[in-house]
């Protein structure tokens, strides 16, 4: 007979507590399930991806200052969160949480709405990130072969869907190893952004020939944003989506809880050390990038060797100016690259996560396909479930830019209102109730909480607001229609058909 663990015991008899029995592997320790949410993250992913929003909007000062206003309210979730972590350790996380917290009745109304927003986040999180990658590969491409002026090669819309496509596939294989060895892929992730972060922030200012003040760098607002936007509080609160976007994804490390040892105390820990440290090295980061901004309206220009990509026009120049010669620039966006790749793939694995939970509830349609794991405990179709909806989704790129920027804004909206979701019923219906586990914030909770929702309520009205007048069909801001209509289809879903049998999350524990 053979005696667990005296800590992987009591996870499991933890689990058993919440009507969960043990069939993923647990195999990872604090570091893993932290490295997970912190590769997600990926700094280098949400700032490089986004800069060129930051510098429209209000500048360095939006990008800089804005991060910090951002980080302070953005830590308020995450302390909220890790406070739910605890008390429900389960890779359900989210949608789990509500049905604990709305109470009997609201269960599983909050329960269907909650996972909806989070899987369909999810899914479109994985489709900015490979198709963002699939960006940036097609610019280091255009670069290498001598830019835009200098008769480089623009890859076509097909081309960087097939990269996409690829990127995807290579996802899918990787995350159908064991946990063990994906857990490597973590780790790398995490260890990638910070020697990256590391390395730009010193190469990039001490090779340009050009060099901001502090003064620009920290106090120069851009009002001259091209948009017909004029307003400076309007301006600013459009350039903090930057920041926003870049700190999103920190629930990897609740969807990994079942694989995690010691889970109520690695979980918290696992989502609050991911934000601290990713609020610390993307605003290193940002501050090391702008201080090598000189000319706004040249790197947003699309006439530029690097087509308007702000940050790789940044460092192609850099290089350039110094040495005659754009490569090291090239090799940066490398490295960012790298960055971009090992974030997809902890995505797709916080993913996988979230689907087998949700149809080990049996939410899903064909809940029994993607509720399979494999000889080696994987729920390998729901990692390829992940894989084909995110090739799906990005075939909207091919008709409108306009409708695949508003499918993919939900990968930001859809996320932070599922984090809110719970965090609104801990501090209402389920207010005397919860029960919290080792990690708890006392007599802070209600505050805290507060804040968090609050600061949800406001993001999701900002990621709303027009971005460019006057507003025309090329031009309308699309969030609102996706996600109200994820909301119309949730709601809709549940008073049709859904109400009728679901009843939140149900125990899998044989009597």
């Amino acid at each position: 007979m053979t005696i667990l663990p005296i800590s992987e015991d009591a996870d499991q008899r933890r689990l058993h507590e919440l009507g969960y029995k043990q069939e993923l592997k647990r195999g990872l320790s604090v570091v893993s399930n932290f490295a997970f949410s912190f590769a997600i993250i990926s700094v280098l992913t949400g700032v490089t991806t986004t800069y060129n929003t930051g510098l429209r909007y209000g500048g360095p000062m939006s990008a800089t200052i804005g991060w910090i206003v951002v980080a302070l309210f953005n830590a308020c979730v995450a302390l909220s969160m890790a406070e739910i972590c605890s008390a429900y350790p389960t890779s359900g996380g989210l949608y789990y949480w509500s049905a604990m917290l709305a109470g009997k009745d609201w269960a599983p109304l909050a329960s269907w709405i909650t996972g909806w927003f989070n899987i369909v986040g999810l899914w479109a999180c994985t489709t900015s990130v490979d198709f963002s990658l699939a960006q940036l590969l097609q610019v280091i491409i255009l670069l290498s072969t001598g830019g835009v002026n200098g008769g480089g090669y623009s890859a076509s819309k097909y081309v960087v869907l097939g990269f996409h496509a690829a990127i995807l596939v290579s996802h899918g294989i990787i995350n159908s190893l064991p946990i063990q060895l994906l857990a490597f892929f973590g780790k790398l992730g995490a260890l990638w952004n910070v020697l990256g972060v590391f390395v730009l922030m010193a190469l990039i200012p001490a090779v340009a020939t050009e060099r901001a003040s502090a003064k620009f760098v920290f106090t120069h607002f851009n009002t001259d944003n091209g948009e017909g936007i004029h307003s400076t509080v309007y301006i600013l609160v459009v350039g903090l989506l930057m920041s926003t976007y870049s700190m999103v994804g920190y629930d990897a490390s609740a969807h990994l809880t079942e694989e995690t040892k010691k889970a109520d105390k690695s979980g918290p820990m696992g989502i609050l050390s991911s934000v601290f440290l990713s609020n610390l090295f993307g605003w290193a980061y940002l501050v090391a990038v702008t201080f090598a901004v000189t000319d706004i309206g040249y790197l947003l220009d699309a006439n530029n060797d690097a087509g308007g990509y702000a940050i790789a026009e940044v460092f192609y120049l850099v290089f350039k100016r110094r040495y005659g010669t754009g490569t090291g620039g090239i090799i940066c966006l490398g490295v960012v690259a790298g960055a971009v790749y090992l974030c997809g793939i902890s995505v797709v694995t916080s993913n996988s996560r979230m689907a087998y939970a949700f149809s080990r509830d049996g939410a899903m349609p064909f809940s029994n396909v993607w509720h399979k794991v494999n000889k080696q405990e994987v729920p390998v179709n729901a990692v390829w479930l992940a894989v084909v909806i995110a090739f799906c989704m990005a075939l909207t790129s091919l008709g409108s830019e306009v409708a695949f920027q508003a499918m993919v804004s939900i990968a930001t909206i859809g996320l932070y209102i599922s984090y809110a979701l719970p965090i609104f019923f801990r501090v209402t219906l389920g207010r005397k109730s919860f029960v919290p586990g080792p990690f708890h914030l006392g007599k802070f909770s209600f505050l805290v909480g507060w804040i968090a929702v609050l600061w949800v309520a406001t993001i999701t009205v900002l990621f709303s607001l027009p971005v460019a007048y006057p507003v025309n069909k090329n031009t309308l801001n699309y969030t609102p229609v996706a996600v109200g209509g994820l909301l119309v289809l949730c709601l809709g879903s549940w008073a049709v058909n859904a109400r009728f049998w679901f009843r939140g999350p149900i125990t899998n524990i044989e009597k």
